[in-house]
């Protein structure tokens, strides 16, 4: 791990991935409120409040991407 980075911005892009590979309703819910979740450890994480903004922006998406029924 690099220091100065943030390692929940890795760890919600590949949840975000694995919701969108998912071919299961439940497995698919299940992934975007993982990714939803850290994203907002992300925000938590970040200081710079354009960054913070954007990914708790994204982990609001995230939660009503699992509230949702796949296409």
């Amino acid at each position: 791990m690099s220091f100065g980075r943030n390692p929940h911005v890795a760890k919600a892009e590949a949840a975000e991935q694995k919701a969108l590979g998912a071919r299961d309703a439940a497995a698919c819910a299940q992934a975007w409120r993982e990714a939803g979740h850290l994203w907002e450890r992300a925000a938590e994480r970040e200081t710079d409040a354009k960054r913070r903004a954007l990914y708790t922006a994204k982990a609001e998406a995230a939660r009503t991407a699992a509230d949702t029924p796949p296409v």
